[in-house]
């Protein structure tokens, strides 16, 4: 089984940037698309950023011009880089891939959250 690794969540002003790491612990699995969701309290879940296999990108569209999401494919790594941070933005941020065993066997793993949190 993959298991996603997330770092780099933590509290920042309004404003502010940080950057947000999700690493597939298991090297030999063929990843397609890789994405950060979000859930702020209250809320539903959101997608917050995708990157395909190809390197296409997406953003929602209360984070587009501040984030900024890429993928380090040697290292199955996937990145977010959160500029102007607001405290909107508050929520626990999910990694989430989809895994190809074959060409007939997919599956989705979630990584287990990182804390985002953005002061006034």
């Amino acid at each position: 089984q993959v298991h996603l690794i997330e770092s780099g969540g933590g509290l920042v002003q309004a404003g502010g940037s940080l950057t947000l790491s999700c690493a597939a612990a298991r090297r030999t699995s063929s990843i397609d698309t890789m994405a950060w969701y979000r859930r702020a309290p209250g809320k539903e879940r959101e997608l917050v950023a995708t990157v395909t296999s190809s390197g296409s990108t997406n953003n929602a569209d209360s984070v587009k011009g501040r984030f900024t999401g890429s993928r380090d494919y040697a290292k199955n790594t996937l990145l977010l880089q959160m500029n102007s941070l607001k405290p909107e933005d508050t929520a626990v941020y999910y990694c989430y891939a989809v895994i190809v065993l074959n060409i007939d066997s997919r599956f989705e793993v979630w990584g287990q959250g990182t804390l985002v949190t953005v002061s006034s």
